[in-house]
């Protein structure tokens, strides 16, 4: 059993046990030493804590996990001993430089706000990919010229995003050099001599730093100005991205557990029903590839839009970043073969077709045309396949049923009536999409006069869904005349070329006769409208009659014809002339002024 204790380290309490303690204290005591006649010396030693302290943080599981030797020897061996450094580094400017033990550090990315003219972006971003700074400027004025202004926005945005390298550490960090005691003190001692020279050399500098100067406070009453706006679109578009992040998560978490109630599940052009029944992949482990497509761009979006409203949030690590990054490609790549598996087992059409002849024994009949229905299959329903359902038949078995069925009716060049079934079906291959749609179940019957279709079609489930499809072609013999029952659910796939172009629902409602050019007649339809009226004059010809009105200045005339007879009157220049024709018979009126 160790004691522990509780040490302030650049403001972050950590918890370490006794042995460990000491050794630390040890080490930043001979540190100090080191550093006791060194130009600012606080200012490298609290770097050096801070670096520390970062160190520490990035070893611990939680924040209750205790700091032993190990940790403390791991961080030494990082930063570095005192003695190290402490030889005049001025003997051996001539000789070469050994190589670093530790891999060179990846940069990070910050604003550097000493060689900053707005907000230090552009110095920032140039320190990241290694350019010289003005590389950087000339481009964001090209692209802002060329983008008519809109990339301001992008550099606000960064501005807001990007933290500014105010510590040692951070500016170490900015460059990629390792943050230990040789570089934290090189980096303190660069900024002591540089305010050495500036002081030294302060008259001859005077003139060219005024204009350098001038200029950067212009920018910076300016920048704070733009600033100020672009932190409040900033924490708008975090609230957005925050919004909509989670709740895409929210609504995927649901969709998860609640994905076998819904009819159908798409993603994109994909239904992932259709998915699984192309490739035999258990629906479960698509569900989660899908999931992980999802719900990891959502993450992220929600990240982002925490990261813009909280300042000090902490990273996910970059263990969890690039887990959650293989995940995603994984789930993609997964997709995209299963999509594609799921696109070739489709990628050919073909058809089996058959015909039955008929008599007809009472030619002068009329032909009743009847649908059936089986709402058993869609009482059974377990779930949608594009335009089919997952059902079973009445021996407990899997069946698809669509009502993808469509009719057309022509005339026959007999007296008989033909009934020409084509099922149609795709296939990976030709020889497939031709068995597949052989397997396809569809009947009808003829009894009497009474011509009755299934409007549905069934196949075996091991049959897969295949955009399985059956067409019916009625020929019917020349004068036949034929009725109609009235099916709203499936009159829309009914196909007839009539005299009065009216659609299938509509054709349900009226007689025909199947005329000698397979055009419908027919037989009980109202009379056709004709209305030629314009602004003065009225031409309407309709059931009721004829009704015809003209008005042209000083001329009028009015003709009406209907089931009361014939009424005419008519004026010109004062003159009138009426005539009515009726069961009562004629009357004639005439005024001549």
């Amino acid at each position: 059993m160790n004691k522990t204790v509780n040490i302030n380290l650049a403001n972050i309490l950590f918890h370490i046990d006794e042995n460990a303690y000491n050794r630390m204290r040890r080490y930043l005591e001979s540190v100090k030493r080191s550093f006791a006649n060194t130009p600012g010396s606080d200012e490298i030693l609290a770097d050096i804590e801070a670096r520390i302290a970062e160190l520490f943080h990035e070893k611990l599981a939680n924040e209750r996990q205790v700091i032993t030797i190990k940790e403390v020897d791991e961080v030494i061996a990082i930063m570095g001993q005192p003695e190290d450094y402490m030889v005049d580094e001025d003997i051996f400017d001539d000789e070469p430089k050994a190589a670093s033990k530790e891999p060179k550090r990846v940069k990070k990315l910050y604003r550097d706000i000493e060689a900053k003219y707005v907000a230090g972006v552009s110095a920032g971003l140039a320190h990241y990919v290694g350019v010289d700074p003005i590389w950087i400027r000339i481009i964001w004025i090209l692209l802002t010229i060329f983008s008519g202004g809109s990339f301001i926005l992008i550099y606000g945005l960064l501005w807001i995003l990007i933290p500014e390298a105010r510590t040692t550490s951070q500016k170490l960090d900015m460059r990629g050099e390792d943050i230990n005691i040789s570089n934290i003190e090189r980096k303190v001692k660069e900024g002591f001599e540089d305010v050495a020279e500036r002081v030294k050399n302060v008259d001859y500098e005077k003139v060219g730093n005024k204009v350098k100067s001038s200029g950067k406070t212009f920018f910076d009453t300016i920048g704070d100005i733009i600033m100020f706006f672009f932190k409040i679109f900033g924490k708008f578009v975090g609230i957005l991205l925050i919004l909509a992040g989670g709740a895409g998560l929210i609504a995927m978490l649901v969709g998860l557990f609640t994905v076998g109630i819904f009819d159908s599940v798409h993603l994109g052009p994909l239904n992932l029903y259709e998915l699984v029944d192309a490739t035999n992949t258990p629906f479960w482990l698509v569900g989660i590839f899908t999931f992980f497509l999802v719900t990891i761009p959502l993450f992220f979006l929600l990240y982002l839009g925490l990261k813009i409203l909280v300042t000090n949030l902490k990273s996910i690590g970059s263990v969890a970043k690039f887990t959650l990054l293989g995940l995603w490609l994984i789930s993609l790549i997964a997709i995209i073969v299963l999509g594609t598996k799921q696109a070739t087992s489709r990628a050919f059409w073909d058809s089996a077709i058959s015909e039955k002849e008929h008599v007809v024994e009472n030619p002068t009949d009329t032909l009743n045309i009847s649908f059936k229905s089986n709402d058993l299959h869609w009482n059974r329903k377990r779930f949608n396949i594009g335009d089919m359902i997952v059902s079973y038949d009445n021996n407990g078995q899997e069946i698809l049923v669509s009502k993808d069925v469509q009719f057309t009716f022509k005339a026959s060049k007999d007296s008989l009536i033909h009934v020409e079934i084509q099922k149609n079906a795709n296939g990976s291959t030709f020889t497939n999409a031709r068995e597949t749609s052989e397997k396809i179940e569809y009947s009808y019957s003829l009894v009497g006069n009474s011509l009755e279709f299934n409007n549905y079609l069934t196949t075996k489930r091991e049959n897969k869904f295949k955009n399985q499809e059956v067409r019916v072609i009625v020929y019917l013999p020349k004068g036949t005349i034929l009725n109609f029952e009235e099916n709203n659910n499936h009159c829309y796939r009914i196909q007839a070329n009539n005299d009065q172009d009216l659609n299938g629902c509509d054709v349900q409602e009226y007689s025909w006769r199947m005329a000698s050019n397979g055009e419908l007649q027919c037989l009980d339809c109202p009379e056709k409208e004709v209305d030629l009226s314009d602004e003065n004059n009225r031409v309407k010809i309709n059931e009721n009659g004829i009704d015809i009105n003209i008005n042209d200045n000083s001329e009028k005339g009015k003709i009406k014809i209907d089931e009361n007879g014939i009424d005419i009157d008519v004026k010109d220049n004062g003159e009138s002339f009426k005539m009515k024709i009726d069961e009562n018979g004629v009357k004639v009126k005439t005024n001549d002024n």
